[in-house]
């Protein structure tokens, strides 16, 4: 009897062990597969990433393809006129600024060359002379001829400029240092008055030196580039108007400046106008 009972022992051990390495080997199997199957997601997951970061890449190619294209056509020049040309991004500056110019002033343009000058005008006259009615400015083909009356910067028969010619030039220093492609020409015009005295030969004289004093004060007093500027001397050769009345003559004793801009840049230099 107890060969029997010892003999149930040892099998019910032996059954026991059979059952615990069947689990034994079972969980070690479900390990495995578990470990192989996080390696393989790991690398189903890198490739994933792998392939997000390509697609990304893309995305941001795209982008910048469609914002080029966009920059582009914002920045297409169109011919304007004989000469001029301006961007789209210029075009929609300039409807701003036409929005707020006089109606009136707008009625005789005709075609997109009369509206620039227009628009030129306006934003220059605001930025050197708002309010002055003896600052005349006109535009051909974007190339700015701002007329001065003389009464505004020079005593009669002088040319050395007086104390109100500093607020006006000091506007004009403004806009030409802002802009690096701006070339200005200083013209002294006179009347058909003839001129002589100690300091001056004759109108010539006095036109070319009036021109000077401009340039010199542009350059030592308001540090303009010395090489955008043009001094010159028309004497009485090239009037306005008939040199037949003391308000004629007036008229004919000025300043000119003419300055050549870019359109872009002076369209982003007059933004603040807008």
């Amino acid at each position: 009897m107890k060969k029997v009972v010892v003999l149930g022992m040892v099998a019910s051990l032996l059954l026991s062990s059979c059952v615990a390495k069947k689990k034994y080997v079972a969980l070690e199997t479900e390990l495995n597969n578990t470990k192989s199957t996080l390696v393989k997601t790991q690398v189903e997951k890198e490739e994933l990433e792998t392939k997000v970061s390509k697609i990304e890449a893309r995305v941001e190619e795209y982008n910048n393809r469609i914002n080029s294209l966009k920059e582009l056509n914002d920045n297409q020049l169109n011919v304007v006129g004989d000469k001029a040309v301006m961007s789209n991004t210029t075009k929609q500056k300039m409807r701003n600024t036409l929005s707020k110019v006089d109606p009136s002033l707008l009625a005789n343009a005709s075609s997109l060359e009369d509206s620039i000058n227009v628009a030129i005008s306006h934003n220059l006259k605001k930025t050197i002379a708002d309010n002055e009615d003896d600052v005349d400015i006109n535009v051909d083909k974007t190339v700015v001829m701002i007329n001065i009356s003389d009464k505004l910067l020079f005593n009669s028969g002088s040319y050395r400029l007086n104390e109100k010619a500093n607020v006006i030039l000091e506007k004009l220093a403004n806009v030409i240092n802002q802009e690096p492609s701006i070339e200005v020409m200083v013209e002294g015009h006179t009347d058909s008055k003839t001129i002589r005295t100690p300091d001056m030969f004759d109108n010539w004289d006095l036109s070319v030196k009036r021109a000077t004093s401009i340039v010199r004060l542009l350059q030592d007093k308001y540090e303009v580039d010395p090489s955008k500027l043009i001094a010159a001397g028309r004497s009485s050769y090239v009037p306005l108007v008939e040199n037949d009345t003391k308000e004629n003559m007036a008229r004919n004793r000025r300043t000119r400046i003419v300055i050549i801009p870019d359109l872009d840049k002076f369209f982003a230099l007059m933004e603040t106008e807008l």
